[in-house]
């Protein structure tokens, strides 16, 4: 539409989003709230039933709690629309794996079920959290997950699809059948099951959802719905990389962002069928780089992303509108992850000169 990218644009940042929830809770854990090892039911406990009784934050976090399925919870678009009722839904859920013995990432309601325990620790609405704890704190010029309708006209539309995935989905669905039963070989050969992709990312209550239209722009949907600057992102990740600390004002102790990084499993995920590298929230930060190896964050569908290195003391953000690629993210941020990775190396090469990245 010809309407030029401004300095404070935001954009649907999908599953970024949970890289932000994420250092929520830990924000929360560090003032003493609570402990990794707690069973998720100590603080909610209309959860603790059905198998879910002794979940630990730890393996929620790091998607281990067996509840990916989201067709398992929801039947229409408005039920997934509806925060109340999805976190009604997840306290009835059955796991669908023994708790912490697998991983399989939790796309769709990672957010839900992070969220919720937020709201069940602090006693607070969960976007009221998100503004006390990080928002405010650090002057972000952009940072929403149900983003307020005085905000809506600073929100870049998604141009791709306009907004609605099926025109991705439909492209699988009606494959032609031998190209369907090929991909299918291919799939399960590399341990890829079709059948956890979809009942975790695919279900048909959101088959036509439009992430333009302002009924979904100002839900509550943690795991995917983020509207965000790449700024307050990148200063988001840029608080953890600097040890917790940015511009004078900290929100986690030092030793708290190094637990963050921590490497919690390398197996295959259940879900993406590949090895995450999965965090405390956060997965490893791809970008073929080792200058940056240690480097963890959150991307999401649609390319954007963020992530911070502990040991460089760097962050990142990015955000765009044109979604296209994985659930994880695209290539655009593996490659500008690694320009800003040989940037950083050049510098440390140089000593004390600034050099401007």
């Amino acid at each position: 539409e010809k309407e030029l990218w401004q300095e404070d644009t935001m954009a649907l940042s999908f599953s970024t989003t949970k890289g932000v929830v994420s250092t929520a809770l830990h924000i929360l854990i560090d003032q003493g709230l609570a402990d990794y090892e707690d069973p998720i039911a100590k603080h909610w406990p209309a959860f603790g039933q059905n198998g879910k009784e002794t979940i630990t934050i730890r393996q929620a976090m790091c998607h281990e709690a067996g509840l990916y399925n989201i067709i398992d919870h929801i039947n229409t678009l408005e039920e997934f629309l509806d925060w109340e009722f999805v976190l009604e839904r997840l306290e009835q859920a059955s796991p669908t794996h023994k708790p912490g013995e697998s991983n399989g990432y939790h796309g769709l309601n990672y957010g839900h079920l992070i969220g919720g325990l937020i709201e069940q620790i602090t006693n607070k609405p969960f976007q009221q959290v998100i503004k006390d704890e990080i928002s405010d704190p650090l002057q972000l010029d952009g940072l929403y997950i149900g983003i307020p309708s005085d905000q809506l006209h600073r929100c870049a539309k998604l141009i791709t699809g306009n907004g609605k995935m099926t025109n991705s989905i439909n492209k699988i669905e009606y494959m032609r059948p031998y190209k369907k039963k090929l991909l299918s070989r291919f799939a399960r050969a590399v341990g890829f099951d079709p059948l956890e992709f979809k009942a975790a990312l695919l279900p048909p209550a959101i088959r036509n959802i439009d992430f333009n239209s302002n009924e979904v722009t100002q839900a509550i949907i943690p795991a995917a719905n983020g509207i965000f600057t790449a700024r307050s992102i990148a200063k988001m990740y840029g608080l953890i990389a600097n040890g917790g600390e940015v511009n004078g004002v900290r929100l986690l102790s030092q030793d708290r962002t190094s637990q963050m990084g921590r490497v919690q499993n390398r197996r295959r995920d259940r879900v993406l069928s590949l090895p995450m590298g999965w965090r405390l929230g956060y997965h490893t930060a791809f970008s073929g780089s080792r200058n940056i190896k240690r480097a963890f964050g959150h991307f999401g569908y649609g390319g954007s992303g963020g992530w911070c290195c502990t040991s460089s003391n760097i962050a990142i953000g990015l955000t765009l509108n044109s979604g296209v690629g994985t659930p994880t993210g695209d290539l655009r941020i593996v490659k500008i992850s690694r320009a800003v990775a040989k940037c950083a190396e050049r510098r440390s090469r140089v000593g004390d000169t600034l050099i401007s990245v």
